[in-house]
């Protein structure tokens, strides 16, 4: 599926009375899911122990 295809379907889906807010709102919420998936599959993440780690390395 392409992204224009999935940008259409987000759009189909929203109900009829949706706001232009509420539906660009779906189409950003749905971009950084995609992004966070995408960043998985790429091994770009860490754990939460290690965000624990820097952030109280952030606050010292």
């Amino acid at each position: 599926m392409t992204a224009k295809d999935k940008l259409k379907e987000i759009i189909e889906n929203q109900p009829e009375d949706a706001t232009y807010e509420e539906i660009v709102r779906e189409l950003a919420f749905a971009g950084m899911v995609e992004k966070g998936l995408r960043d998985v599959r790429e091994e770009r993440v860490i754990s939460n122990e290690d965000m624990g780690k820097r952030i109280r390395q952030w606050q010292k």
